[in-house]
């Protein structure tokens, strides 16, 4: 009995612990998302990996997009309505925004409900991240600067 305990000690329990430490950093890589931002105005949303593929919308600057692949220089992308396509990665940044999924988003002036409101931003309204704070997300825009809840926006 005690040349199997052995073994077991030896070569199985070994293998468990590397089995789950890989399954555990896959899943911690696949949860770490990668988002992009539209770098300048009017950028085509492609249906292929190339220009000569047709545009099937146009862009503008810091619209963010989840990256689901890449291939060369081309990136396949998602908005946050679930539109796929295909972007130059030269015409995306990593600067960090955010785009209202919501009617209507209150812009706070902390990062809390009770925090006076400052401003309003309407759907579809991009925003620049600067920060965070539990489910608050500073954000600013030309005129204005404020915390929005995290609900409100995507990504």
């Amino acid at each position: 009995m005690k040349v199997i305990y052995t073994q077991l000690q030896r070569y199985v329990l070994p293998t468990l612990l590397v089995a789950i430490m890989v399954l555990v950093t896959a899943s911690s890589l696949a949860q770490a998302a990668d988002y992009v931002s539209v770098a300048k105005d009017g950028v085509n949303l492609r249906s292929g990996p190339g220009t000569q593929n047709e545009a099937i919308f146009q862009l503008p600057a810091g619209y963010p997009l989840l990256v689901l692949e890449r291939k060369g220089t081309w990136i396949k992308v998602q908005d946050y309505e679930g539109d796929k396509g295909w972007i130059q990665q030269s015409l995306v940044s990593n600067t960090p925004s955010v785009i209202v999924r919501v009617r209507e988003a209150k812009i706070r002036s902390g990062p809390n409900a009770s925090a006076t409101e400052v401003g309003k931003a309407a759907k579809d309204v991009i925003l620049n991240k600067t920060g965070a704070q539990g489910v608050w997300v500073k954000v600013s825009h030309p005129s204005l600067t404020g915390w929005v809840h995290k609900d409100l926006l995507w990504p």
